[in-house]
């Protein structure tokens, strides 16, 4: 990673996003990250003076652009795009989703990384060392009961990268996605409990079964996911496209 690399992260107040964010100021990028979150985005005013920050909800087209040309007037250009927002949609039997509760889930998950990628390519067509990448999630290779919207947009997301691979390689724009494992947070946290809550099991019973699916029995770190996504989308990673990278400690399947 150059010390000029200029970096846009979405829903990048907290979490993988954050981390993420934290890693490529670390090498030296210039940063600019959007949330809906507003509370979250002024701590990160607060914490990380270098970091620019701005209110956007991706899923919106119109808000989308704004923020993408505002960004790179800030950065002098785009090397690399991360689409990092997402939501956990509904843990939920398919006949109780509701057709809002569905489109909202592949609204934030999938048209978002759409949305910023169509305003995003003139920019990066102009680096020399550009990189898209897009956060899917293990259950984009594999089924996941009662999570149908969520899984059904991050297998979307690998469609959307491996078509972008081959329709921007001519520019030497390189496209891959990140399959995160169970990632320790809030959001698996919400996710475990309601399927508790839908199972009548306790909370520690389905944290256990969840995690025993995995070759590495623990949690997904946010740092792990982050520094992946620093490798791609440095010269070191500088012939890897079209990939879904998984980073889950061998996880087998999704419970």
């Amino acid at each position: 990673m150059t010390n000029t690399a200029k970096v846009i992260i979405t829903a990048g107040a907290s979490g993988i996003g954050l981390e993420t964010a934290k890693a490529f100021l670390a090498n030296g990028a210039k940063v600019v990250i959007c949330d809906i979150d507003e509370e979250a985005l002024e701590s990160v005013k607060q914490k990380y003076s270098e970091i620019n920050t701005q209110f956007c909800n991706v899923a919106n087209s119109d808000e989308t652009e704004k923020f993408i040309e505002i960004a790179a007037n800030q950065l002098g250009g785009i090397d690399t795009l991360v689409n990092n927002a997402g939501i956990g949609g509904p843990t939920e039997k398919i006949e109780n989703i509701s057709p809002e509760e569905w489109s909202n889930c592949l609204n934030v998950c999938l048209t978002s990384q759409f949305n910023c990628i169509r305003t995003s390519v003139s920019y990066l067509k102009q680096s020399k060392n550009a990189s898209i990448i897009n956060v899917s999630s293990a259950a984009g290779r594999m089924g996941f009961a009662m999570r149908s919207p969520y899984a059904t947009a991050k297998w979307g997301v690998i469609g959307l990268t491996k078509s972008l691979s081959i329709e921007l390689g001519n520019y030497d724009i390189r496209v891959n996605a990140i399959l995160p494992g169970i990632v320790a947070g809030k959001r698996q946290e919400s996710v475990l409990k309601n399927k508790a809550r839908i199972r009548n099991i306790s909370y520690d019973e389905v944290e256990a079964e969840a995690l025993s699916y995995s070759s590495i029995k623990k949690y997904v770190n946010a740092s792990d996911i982050a520094n992946q996504i620093l490798f791609l989308a440095g010269k070191t990673g500088s012939m890897i496209s079209g990939q879904a990278i998984s980073v889950c400690g061998d996880l087998k399947m999704l419970s």
